[in-house]
């Protein structure tokens, strides 16, 4: 493993100064030692093993396997493994009722839980892609980069934590600090089942790191995030005859139309909306009493969030009366807007000059897309979120991972939680 002198943060606010000066110090000969004896063949058959394991959301029998394969592999580690059971969750069926949706155990690790400084690591287990998929098998493209199913996201990741673990329990700083890891089985479908774990596990935490893959091919981390909601809205007219009677109907599938105009309507440079599906409607010579009407919207910022609720409500009473159908809402925002302050960016400094000082360029950008990174940086926990491989095409059949960056990934975050846990000040509780 090559180390090279990196360019050390810069511009710190001065309660950071301590950090700073700590983190001036090259590897230290220990350090070296725990990173080079990452073994990254261990790490791949890892991921073959589990990407060979089929975990789409829904496809709770996949999930259960790995579920406990993953208890097992991190049981090597100090600490207790536990599969804790999803949160309840409901879904609008096209009909228009209510119906729970089954999701598969989370894996919790919990580490020196009385200690005076802890962290939170998490991933997660499940993919995009069903049981019934065609993309289910490994495939090398060259000598350092395979395609499969979940090889970047993120099964990648998830040996990446458990590596990086046993990296740094092998140091001199591990004993005094705490740890939580998270590995839930329904974040691709906005983690409703997981999230009030994520909120238990990251309140009062130093740090967090999620393994979610790189933005970018060259390892480029994901800054700030938008947020992201999923709505439902069930539409409820009165039928008629088409032809004999069509004035004594409400038109369920015209007011759910008409709604989603309007609700495009409230788009901005702040917030996207995606009226995505209408579900519903009858035979043609039916006036249709029932839709639902389902969108998706992108706040940039918890302001723009708000303001389109109470948009939202408003335009509802308006298409109620004009329409005279009645509307439920279901939904709402599952993942809130993450930007990064003050104390965020530190860590994503830390990062940085970790990175450099492994002979590894970390840059960062801005992005519209999602993940559990949001839910812990709401409760006011820093967090870098895109600490797992290097790769890219993810929800696809041309999904691909970087062998390599299995190990240079690991031994970036080894050096992070080395650094986290020895520095004279954490990073604290508020972005």
């Amino acid at each position: 493993m090559a180390f090279a002198t990196g360019l050390m943060a810069r511009g710190w606010l001065d309660q950071f100064a301590p950090l700073s000066r700590f983190q001036m110090k090259q590897p230290t000969d220990q350090e070296r030692s725990q990173i080079e004896a990452i073994d990254q063949p261990a790490m791949l058959a890892d991921v073959s093993h589990w990407a060979g394991i089929n975990t789409g959301t829904a496809n709770l029998p996949g999930l259960k396997i790995l579920a406990a394969q993953l208890a097992d592999a991190f049981s090597v580690l100090p600490g207790d493994t536990e599969l804790v059971s999803p949160s309840p969750v409901t879904a609008i069926a096209p009909d228009g009722s209510e119906v729970e949706k089954d999701h598969g155990q989370h894996m919790v690790l919990r580490v020196r839980p009385d200690a005076p400084r802890r962290f939170l690591l998490t991933g997660h287990m499940d993919t995009v892609f069903p049981s019934d998929h065609s993309f289910q098998d490994l495939t090398w493209l060259d000598n350092d980069t395979i395609n499969g199913p979940g090889t970047a996201d993120m099964k990648g990741g998830l040996a990446i934590i458990l590596h990086t673990l046993q990296a740094f329990e092998r140091g001199e700083h591990a004993a005094g600090v705490g740890y939580d890891v998270l590995i839930n089985s329904d974040e691709e479908t906005g983690s409703l089942a997981s999230s009030a774990l994520i909120e238990e596990l990251a309140r009062g935490k130093a740090a967090a790191l999620t393994y979610e893959p790189s933005a970018l091919p060259d390892g480029t981390l994901a800054h700030a995030r938008g947020g992201s909601g999923n709505y439902s809205l069930t539409i409820t007219g009165k039928s008629a005859h088409a032809g004999r009677n069509p004035l004594d109907g409400r038109n369920a599938i015209v007011a759910a139309a008409a709604l989603a105009v309007a609700l495009k309507a409230l788009q901005t440079e702040d917030i996207s909306v995606n009226p995505a599906r209408i579900d519903g409607g009858a035979a043609n010579n039916v006036v249709p009493d029932h839709a639902v009407l389902r969108f998706n919207i992108r706040p940039k910022n918890p302001a723009a969030a708000e303001a389109f609720q109470a948009a939202m409500r408003a335009l509802i009473g308006e298409i109620q009366q004009s329409h005279e159908v009645s509307i439920s809402t279901h939904g709402g925002i599952s993942r809130p807007a993450k930007p990064v302050g003050r104390k965020a960016q530190a860590l994503f400094d830390l990062v940085r000059d970790c990175g450099a000082m492994l002979g590894q360029t970390i840059g960062w950008q801005s992005t519209g897309g999602v993940c559990d990174g949001n839910n812990i940086a709401n409760v006011g926990v820093p967090v870098v979120d895109t600490m797992g491989v290097r790769g890219g095409s993810i929800h696809s059949p041309d999904e691909f991972m970087i062998v390599s960056s299995l190990s240079e990934r690991a031994a970036l975050s080894t050096l992070v939680l080395n650094r986290l846990a020895s520095g004279p000040l954490s990073l604290g509780k508020t972005t």
